[in-house]
Order: structure tokens, then sequence, then C-alpha cells
């Protein structure tokens, strides 16, 4: 099964680990959901945010 990585660099989708890691988020399960990661990553974000104020109360 490969594993896909979204390039926060060039905004491209690439299959395997091929960018320097500073430079990918994933591993996705597919190219699709790849090509989602921005807004992949802002719900998880949005998510985390909203998990860590409720645990301030």
């Amino acid at each position: 099964m490969s594993e896909w990585w979204y390039n926060t660099r060039t905004g491209e989708v690439e299959e395997g680990m091929k960018s320097p890691v500073i430079d990918r988020a994933g591993p996705f399960s597919s190219r699709e959901e790849a090509l989602r990661a921005p807004e992949i990553i802002a719900e998880r974000s949005r998510l985390w945010a909203e998990e860590e104020a409720s645990d301030e109360r």
C-alpha cells in the first residue's frame, strides 16, 4: 500500500517520501486524501484548539 504526502512548500502531492520531512504533511492513505491536506490540517487544528480551550475551563 502506497503512502501519499502533501508537500507544504510546493502544494504538490507525492507518492512516497520524496521531499524533506520539513516540507511534508502526511502520510495519507490515498492521493485524493493528500490533495485535501490543507483542508484536513485546518479542520484538525480547529478541533485541537477547541479541545484545548475546553480543557482550560
